[in-house]
């Protein structure tokens, strides 16, 4: 992947324009997305991570609405969906989402979990739609880990890591048409991602919260060493 695309040192979360905690105004979300874009210093693309679980959908429905307003080119920017959560009915006022109850605010859709070779090609398509003329050219699976552990028994477990991989699977196809640019995995439980990297080629790889300045365990900082002689971006 690093002959095809560099990241830069900064990277654009977006669940916030999801409406994570409180609902931001949208002129405040454009505002939000107009100063990522000012201050890149005229770095192209500018990087965004996004995905279909922030807000049902509204993060990804929401940045694509502010690229647009702004009138920024898409090759201008490079948009991460992690892929798992597909935006379904919607909700009566005042009524919580079936997922993550209390963390949304808001919110005028639901959304249901598809993990597996269809669903996620579901996510992905509804993703590009909801970017409104954009495209997610970085894709993942969003959360593999807690989707294993919500798992009930030792068989279901198993059923669920299939479903990741059949997910990848997919993933792999559209990076061979060339319809994303490269494929990674989000993960909080950093040895979900490497049992994945032994099934799966991943160009890049988000370790969330569990290396951090306060703590980094020499088996994590083994694995990470692993992964860069391997050509796998962090």
């Amino acid at each position: 992947m690093s002959q095809r695309i560099t990241l830069p040192k900064v990277i654009f979360g977006t669940s916030g324009l999801g409406n994570l905690y409180v609902a931001l105004e949208d002129k405040i979300k454009l505002e939000i997305v107009t100063a990522c874009i000012q201050y890149s210093s005229g770095q192209k693309p500018v990087v965004f991570d996004c995905a279909g679980k922030y807000g049902a959908g509204l993060a990804l429905e929401t940045l694509g609405n502010c690229l647009k307003m702004l009138n920024i080119k898409p090759e201008d920017v490079l948009i991460s969906n992690k892929l798992g959560w597909y935006r379904t009915t919607e909700l009566q006022s005042g009524t919580e989402p079936t997922f993550e109850s209390g963390v949304w605010r808001n919110l005028k859709y639901d959304a249901v979990q598809k993990i597996s070779y269809k669903g996620i090609l579901e996510c992905y398509e509804q993703g590009n739609q909801l970017l409104n003329g954009y495209k997610a050219k970085l894709v993942s699976v969003h959360d593999p880990d807690e989707y294993v552990a919500g798992a009930q028994s030792q068989l279901e477990k198993d059923k669920r890591y299939s479903d990741i991989i059949e997910a990848y699977r997919a993933l792999c196809e559209l990076k061979s048409r060339d319809e994303v640019k490269a494929i990674g995995i989000g993960s909080k439980d950093w040895r979900m991602i490497q049992r994945i990297v032994n099934d799966v080629n991943l160009d890049w790889v988000m370790i969330a919260n569990s290396m951090t300045v306060h703590s980094h365990p020499q088996e994590l900082v083994t694995f990470m060493e692993e992964l860069q002689q391997r050509g796998t971006i962090i």
